[in-house]
């Protein structure tokens, strides 16, 4: 990613690289144009002239404005609010700097909720890590214009490394817990349903903060799973009849509670909700079975639990600031428990039939298919940033990018999924250009809680029949191979395209259309909008 950065003071030391740019000092005139990225990174400058200074801050909007204004809509543009680092009040009454600044913050976070390619990032959470000492270090202050320390720039640039991660909406998906001594305080085997402490007087009522939490976190999107050594059917009492018990099993996912190998339990949930190890974080109080995932499942996540139980609403938020902070949410992952839990009875009702076909009519399968729209292109560049094992080119793109491909004429499919056990939401979509009578398909993927099912081929089917209406001739495709999408290697070579070649493991299809006909499946009910 090349980033072209608007400043106003010397900030490379902050952002570095060989793909970084800058503008000059308070210069919005040159907007290059070959650039992923444009940043916006004002600072307030050191003045003593209150008056001044607020006219000056007040200026940055319509500056602002006027830069945006210039900028093509299919990039993203990432604002860094404003924040006084050496701050003067010579009355305690003078407010009228932080109400500019103030007005500032809040005209740019407007602004991105009416152009989805505009992306905040509250500089606050950064500096409120250090002490307003910190902030300016004036010696490099004086000698270049450096308003920010640049003892903190090492920890700013990872800083802001993890905020990009977040606006490409790359996170953990899954929390294994525990449940004695990291749910509640004691063991329930031992101190049996009312014994245990939950909710109540300390250390009860850290406890019941810790699980309101996490009911919180799952409302975000995160699956809650459990992994614990107990006995199953005094687990399910306690969630039953423990009335201080709020974590309870409708927010939970999937579950292990026996006194099995906690690896192979993980490994187990891995496969039943079919996500990889390494979305996982495992939280569990004892050392020794933090130190047996780190040996045995490296992939996974494993912080350091809390010795006091005072501790856990700071473990909370370190969990979310290091593992599960995302820039925005679509109403899918809202869903996602209730999904989850969805996609674990379908593994159930499989193994009640011998013959897949019978399993697959049982189902009563729906897959709507519409073109992207303001309504689902959020999702649509979500999938790109969050699908690696059903994704034929692992091309990573954000909402301006999606835009970008709409303007230009592409066709962009999504399809929702839902069946007797409920819906799925938005979990597949296509990228198509066409030139001519050639379409080539830049992006095919599905989400991993559809798989298994031939939605993906009935998907496609669908998507080349209306190709083909559409007076398309050809269609031209590739499969990149990636660490992780190695199943879906052969996936064109099974549907019916020819490969014209092979190079370093890229394969390019293509698939003549004419007189071709494609058989789906009559238990599959497609719903083209």
């Amino acid at each position: 990613m090349n980033c072209f950065v608007f400043r106003n003071n010397t900030i490379e030391h902050l952002f570095g690289g060989k793909e970084v740019y800058y503008s000059g000092y308070d210069d919005i005139s040159y907007i290059p144009e070959e650039i992923d990225t444009y940043i916006w990174f004002y600072q307030i400058p050191f003045k003593f002239d209150i008056e001044k200074l607020v006219d000056e801050v007040k200026s940055y909007e319509n500056k602002f404005k006027l830069l945006y204004d210039r900028i093509s809509k299919d990039k993203t543009v990432i604002v860094f609010t404003l924040k006084n680092l050496f701050p003067i009040q010579y009355t305690d009454v003078s407010f009228s700097l932080k109400e500019a600044v103030s007005h500032f913050n809040d005209r740019i976070i407007d602004m991105s909720r009416q152009y989805s390619n505009i992306k905040v990032i509250d500089i606050d959470n950064f500096f409120n890590g250090f002490a307003d000492k910190d902030w300016v270090d004036w010696k490099f202050y004086f000698i270049s214009q450096m308003g920010v320390n640049p003892k903190l720039a090492l920890l700013f640039k990872k800083w802001f490394a993890k905020k990009i991660d977040e606006i490409e909406l790359q996170r953990q998906k899954c929390i294994v817990l525990d449940l004695d001594n990291t749910l509640w305080g004691g063991v329930l085997g031992e101190d049996g349903e009312n014994g245990i402490k939950i909710g109540g007087d300390y250390p009860g009522n850290a406890f019941l903060y810790f699980q309101e939490a996490l009911i919180e976190l799952s409302k975000q999107g995160i699956i809650l799973t459990i992994c614990s050594k107990n006995n199953e059917e005094d687990v399910i009492e306690v969630w039953k009849k423990n009335p201080f018990i709020v974590l309870k099993q409708e927010y939970i996912s999937a579950y292990r509670i026996n006194w099995n190998n906690k690896a192979d339990n993980i490994k187990e949930l891995a496969q039943e909700l079919n996500i990889g190890l390494d979305s996982f974080v495992f939280v569990d109080d004892n050392p020794t079975e933090r130190e047996l995932i780190k040996q045995m499942l490296p992939m996974v996540e494993v912080p350091e639990f809390p010795q006091q139980p005072y501790e856990l609403p700071c473990f909370f938020k370190m969990l979310v600031d290091k593992y599960f902070c995302i820039y925005s949410i679509t109403e899918e992952d809202k869903q996602k428990t209730k999904q989850y839990k969805e996609n674990a009875q379908r593994v159930q009702e499989q193994n009640k039939f011998s013959d897949m076909e019978d399993y697959l009519k049982s189902l009563d399968i729906h897959i709507t298919i519409q073109k992207a729209n303001e309504f689902n292109i959020s999702r649509i560049a979500q999938m790109t940033q969050k699908t690696n094992q059903f994704n034929l080119t692992t091309k990573r793109y954000t909402d301006a990018d999606i835009n970008n491909f709409i303007s230009q004429g592409c066709d962009i499919y999504c399809i929702s999924v839902a069946d007797k056990f409920g819906d799925n939401g938005i979990t597949g979509e296509i990228i198509i250009n066409t030139e001519g009578h050639t379409a080539n398909i830049d992006t095919l993927l599905l989400s991993c809680r559809i798989l298994g099912k031939g939605i993906e081929n009935a998907f496609l089917y669908k998507v080349l029949s209306i190709l083909q209406n559409n007076g398309i001739d050809k269609v031209r495709a590739q499969y990149v191979p990636t660490l992780k999408n190695g199943q879906v290697k052969d996936f064109y070579d099974k549907i019916g395209f020819d490969l014209l070649k092979e190079e370093d493991g890229i394969k390019e299809y293509i698939l003549d259309l004419k007189d071709k006909e494609f058989e789906i499946k009559s238990y599959y009910n497609i719903e083209v909008k």
